[in-house]
């Protein structure tokens, strides 16, 4: 039996948008070294041109154009690239995000299997309006419904699914993260950051991820440190970034959106304490990075958080918490040296790469068109992965 995998709902490789994307470049990667064939639909917006479908480091790349910007042309893109897929019945999908997951109802129809990475819970996000709410709401429904297999990145995620399907159709499989240990620090000095002397913020601008709670904490008292944030804040964009601008000391930098990935590299590596303040969600992929990079982990009090920066971690709840925690934190280098051998602990536990790729795989592999079956040599590591990746 051929091993082909098709993979839809990003924006397509190499990535460049965000998580999903970088975990699905990983994957496809992994899996084009074991002989699998791959195929990334990949999203051409209005206005650019539209390549010929490619090869790029052994992954099919099938572009798909929309003449619609923003969520619409994201559906449309979603549409589109399933009608493709449709044609060919004999290839296994892994689609990621249940955003359009009524559209699986075709491949479902068809016969083609579907599994689905069903992400955090989307809809109960605070930033949404009751139409896209309703919207993604009845969407995780669908994907639920349709996809032949569901995959949760988080047991609490697995937790949720199981109420409106069998536990039998999940498998927890956590988002991964590479280990960093040497990073380029001169870049710092483009944004007057020296290394271990600063705090990191790294999130959309949303008061679900609490960067305003954290910026007034922070800004409570005078540090002798900064507090970077990454992420475009701009006062004529929204009342909510207009208050997270004026609860900001002098000691508080915004740099703005930064997609360099060895700039990233060097503010995590560099951070005297990663301060993560998302509040819904699953294996936030911001949260298992800092873990690999061995920051501290100062995270809001949730399930979610909880289970991912596990007890090396601090926590807070609010504002005046978060302004505690700091002022111990900083304080103690010592605690933060413990912080951070914890998170590397945490991370190679249960987010490294190899292992979750492996898990992935294994998965997959169970769901191909027809039979196949694992090799022999690989059952003690497969017995191994599955306790610690797919078993909930």
């Amino acid at each position: 039996m051929k091993k082909e995998l098709v993979i839809l709902g990003i924006r397509g490789v190499p990535a460049s948008h965000g998580g999903f994307e970088t975990f699905a470049e990983n994957l496809s990667l992994y899996l084009v070294e074991r002989g699998w064939k791959v195929t990334v639909y990949c999203q051409i917006d209005p206005g650019e041109e539209i390549p010929s479908d490619d090869t790029w480091k052994g992954i099919h790349r099938v572009f798909i154009a929309t003449n619609i910007k923003g969520a619409g042309g994201t559906m449309q893109f979603d549409w589109r690239s399933t009608i493709d897929v449709a044609k060919n019945a004999d290839r296994l999908v892994l689609t990621l995000g249940y955003n359009t997951a009524i559209f699986s109802l075709m491949l479902r129809v068809l016969g083609i299997r579907n599994i689905m990475n069903m992400d955090g819970i989307e809809w109960s996000r605070a930033k949404w309006g009751p139409v896209a709410r309703a919207w993604l709401w009845m969407n995780e429904r669908f994907g639920c419904w349709f996809a032949d297999h569901l995959i949760a990145d988080h047991p609490r995620i697995a937790d949720h699914l199981a109420r409106m399907v069998s536990q039998a159709k999940i498998s927890t499989i956590a988002y991964g993260a590479r280990e960093l240990t040497s990073a380029n620090f001169e870049l710092l000095e483009r944004y007057s950051l020296r290394a271990k002397s600063y705090a990191l913020v790294i999130g959309r601008p949303e008061p679900e991820n609490s960067v305003l709670e954290i910026v007034s904490a922070f800004s409570r008292r005078e540090r002798g440190c900064k507090l970077a944030v990454l992420g475009k804040y701009s006062p004529e964009c929204s009342d909510f970034h207009k208050r997270v601008l004026a609860a900001a000391s002098t000691e508080v930098v915004f740099l703005g959106a930064i997609y360099d990935q060895a700039t990233v590299d060097a503010l995590r590596l560099g951070a005297m304490v990663y301060i993560h303040g998302h509040q819904v969600g699953g294996t936030n992929p911001s949260l298992v990075e800092a873990l690999g990079a061995g920051s501290p982990v100062l995270a809001h009090d949730n399930r979610f958080n909880r289970w991912v920066a596990g007890e090396g971690g601090a926590y807070f709840s609010d504002a005046d918490s978060c302004a505690e925690c700091l002022d111990q934190l900083l304080e103690d280098k010592q605690i933060l040296s413990a912080m951070s051998a914890a998170g590397r602990d945490r991370h190679q536990q249960a987010f490294k790469w190899g292992d979750i790729l492996f898990a992935y795989e294994t998965l997959l592999l169970k769901w191909l068109p027809g039979e196949f079956e694992v090799g022999s040599a690989n059952q003690e590591a497969e017995i191994r992965i599955l306790k610690e990746h797919i078993e909930p």
